[in-house]
């Protein structure tokens, strides 16, 4: 079961106390300095590490090697992206990984969710798609669940 199935058009779980991200990496891509602040501010405080990405390209740039069957240099457990950005989309990095068969979550988020974003997000294999704006509580609630999908004994491979 896709983790998207339950949060379109629902609320989130609450996200957990503590540094529950504690011991794993995030890529942040999002092309607004602000909101991509935010974003890192966040999961930093939840204990993530978090490596920031401005646009698409950065975004691919980072992620060649798994295009190539490789890990990248540092290993992500998750990565949460913006849709629309400069050079490549999120959508359009989402589409490529979703040959790449180990590979992280991806969480997409967008200022245009109309329900074929999200229809064609889940296609592709997103986690979860939030639409902006949304509250850091939502965005914290996904990423819980995500973390602890893949700490599961069978949760996805990584």
């Amino acid at each position: 079961m896709s983790l998207i199935d339950a949060w379109v058009g629902d609320q989130p779980p609450p996200p957990p106390a503590g540094r529950y991200g504690a011991g794993c990496r995030v890529l942040v891509a999002e092309d607004d300095d602000e909101m991509r602040a935010l974003l890192a501010s966040t999961l930093k405080c939840d204990g993530f590490e978090v490596i920031e990405a401005k646009n698409g390209l950065e975004l691919l740039d980072y992620l060649l090697p798994w295009f190539a069957g490789r890990e990248p240099p540092a290993h992500v457990d998750a990565i949460v992206s913006d849709i629309q950005m400069p050079c490549f989309t999120g959508m359009e990095v989402l589409a490529g990984l979703s040959a790449v068969r180990r590979r992280p979550p991806i969480v997409l988020i967008t200022a245009f969710g109309e329900s074929s974003t999200h229809a064609l997000a889940r296609s592709l294999g997103a986690v979860a798609v939030l639409d902006k704006p949304f509250d850091l509580d939502a965005l914290r609630g996904v990423m819980s669940q995500v973390i602890a999908a893949r700490q599961a004994p069978d949760g996805p491979p990584g």
